[in-house]
């Protein structure tokens, strides 16, 4: 998640106090990993001092004074580049799941056990998402969703890799 840019957008479309902006970022972006207030600021006071932001009115609050943030031109900017390029394709070549197999064949643990445990781990991940799915808002439903595309994709790469452990095994071993 590109925080700095996220709370970009947010204030371009309204100036925000922090506070209200990490309402905000959790409501929408934060699921299960809520944005910390200390990073919140921190990230203000970066985009202040680049210039993409800067502080409208400051005005007293329950603890320090309130800034409401503006965004600048140059912020806004970096917003429509941000939106208009493309994500890099996630799926990449070295994974975490795929070295434990490769290692565990190398080293003559039992590989097919751990794909096993895997499995139950991502079957039990997709159940919470299809709750979250069946009892959530539109925006949970779509968070949800593309959560259980990728899990789907692991459980078919776990299947094929099962069924392939023998003859991986004989090309990683000596």
């Amino acid at each position: 998640m590109n925080v700095p840019v996220t709370l970009l957008g947010l204030l371009e479309r309204e100036p925000s106090h922090g506070y209200d902006l990490k309402r905000e970022y959790d409501a929408y972006f934060g699921r299960g990993k809520p944005l910390p207030f200390g990073q919140v600021y921190s990230t203000l006071s970066r985009l202040a001092r680049d210039g993409k932001v800067v502080i409208s009115e400051v005005g007293p609050g329950d603890g320090p004074d309130r800034k409401r943030y503006v965004i600048t031109d140059l912020g806004a900017t970096e917003v429509e580049q941000w939106l208009t390029q493309p994500v890099e394709p996630a799926p990449h070549l070295q994974t975490v799941l795929f070295a434990k197999v490769v290692l565990a064949l190398m080293l003559d643990r039992p590989a097919g056990e751990y794909l096993d445990t895997q499995r139950r781990a991502h079957l039990q991940r997709m159940r919470e998402l299809t709750g979250i799915k069946r009892t959530g808002s539109l925006v949970d439903a779509l968070l949800a969703d593309h959560g259980l595309y990728h899990l789907e994709a692991d459980l078919r790469w776990i299947e094929m890799t099962s069924a392939r452990l023998d003859a991986l095994k004989q090309e990683v071993q000596p």
